[in-house]
C-alpha cells in the first residue's frame, strides 16, 4: 500500500485489508512523504496488528518508484497493490490466491474484467494471445496496480516499474507478457475509488497525457520482445499510428494549436500522414 497524503481514506484501505477471510498476508505501507496524518493513521493499525509494517520514505519517491519500494520490502510468493485510496473486498485475497495457483506458469492476473464471450474465469493466455487480445478483441493492458496480482519472482525478473508517469502499469503488464502467461479473472475482487485527486484525471485535462499512452504501445509494438508475429505487429502498428493522427487532430479541435504541436513534436509522423487520416474511414 502507497501512500502520499490519503488521510481521508487510508483508514479505509486498511480496514478492507484486515477483513480478509485469506489471512497469511502482510501489509506493507510505505509513505512518500505525506504532509498530512496518513502516518500517523498508519502507525495505529501497526501497533494493533503485527502483519501490518510502516515504512516511511526519506525523500518522495513518486507513484511508481514508491511502487517498486514497497515491492522491495515484500516476502511473499505474491504482490497485491492495495492503494491507500481504494479497497479489497473480504474474499478478494483469497480469490486471487486460489486462481493463481490453478495456472503455476503465469507470472500475473488481472481481475475486474468484462465476462469473456467464451470462457468462464480464470483462464490463462499465452504471451502472444495476451497482445492479441488486447489490440485485436478488448483491451486487457488498461488496469491498474489495484486489479493487479503478480508473482514477486516475475516482478523481479522484470525488473519492477520503469517508473514512467501515468504508464507503468500499461506499460508493466505488455512487459509481464513478454514473458509470462497472465490469468483473467472477473469483477468483485477489488474496489476502485472515483475521486478529483487522482492522478488519472490527467487524462481529462491533458490531450498529452492519452498521447503517450500510444506512444508507448508503438515502442513496445516495435520491440524486437514483443511476442506477436510480423503481420499482427504491422497491423497493430498501422492503428496506433491512425490513433496517434487523430489526436494530433482532435487536439487542434479541443485543445489549442500550441498543444497540438506539442503531440506533434512528440510524434514520428509528418504532416501529410496526420492530414491522410482525415480521409480514412
Amino acid at each position: 500500500m502507497t501512500v502520499y497524503n490519503r488521510e481521508k481514506y487510508i483508514a479505509q484501505a486498511i480496514e478492507s485489508v484486515l477483513k480478509s477471510t485469506y489471512s497469511n498476508w502482510e501489509l506493507i505501507i510505505v509513505d512518500d512523504q505525506s504532509k498530512d496524518s496518513s502516518v500517523a493513521i498508519a502507525k495505529t493499525y501497526q501497533t494493533k496488528d503485527d502483519r501490518i509494517k510502516l515504512h516511511i520514505n526519506t525523500t518522495n519517491l513518486g507513484d511508481y518508484s514508491n511502487r517498486n519500494k514497497a515491492a522491495s520490502y515484500a516476502k511473499g510468493k505474491y504482490l497485491k497493490y492495495v492503494d491507500a485510496d481504494d479497497m479489497i473486498y473480504p474474499h478478494g485475497l483469497e480469490l486471487l490466491v486460489y486462481y493463481m495457483e490453478q495456472f503455476p506458469n503465469s507470472g500475473y492476473g488481472l481481475c475486474s474484467l468484462d465476462q469473456d464471450k467464451y470462457h468462464m474465469f480464470p483462464f490463462e493466455l499465452n504471451q502472444s494471445e495476451a497482445y492479441h487480445r488486447h489490440y485485436f478483441e478488448q483491451q486487457l493492458f488498461h488496469k491498474a496496480p489495484l486489479s493487479s496480482i503478480i508473482k514477486t519472482s516475475a516482478f523481479t525478473a522484470v525488473g519492477g516499474f520503469s517508473g514512467k508517469q501515468h504508464l507503468g502499469d500499461f506499460e508493466m503488464w505488455h512487459v509481464l507478457s513478454q514473458q509470462f502467461p497472465v490469468v483473467l479473472m472477473p469483477h468483485g475482487v477489488v474496489w476502485y475509488r472515483e475521486h478529483d485527486a487522482q492522478q488519472m484525471n490527467d487524462n481529462l485535462r491533458d490531450p498529452y497525457v492519452p498521447f503517450k499512452y500510444i506512444l508507448c504501445a508503438k515502442a513496445l509494438i516495435a520491440s524486437g520482445k514483443c511476442p506477436l508475429g510480423a503481420h499482427e505487429k504491422t497491423k497493430a502498428l498501422k492503428a496506433l499510428k491512425y490513433n496517434e493522427a487523430r489526436s494530433i487532430l482532435s487536439a487542434v479541435k479541443h485543445h489549442s494549436l500550441k498543444k497540438a504541436l506539442e503531440l506533434y513534436k512528440a510524434s514520428e509522423l509528418n504532416f501529410f500522414q496526420i492530414i491522410k487520416s482525415i480521409t480514412k474511414t
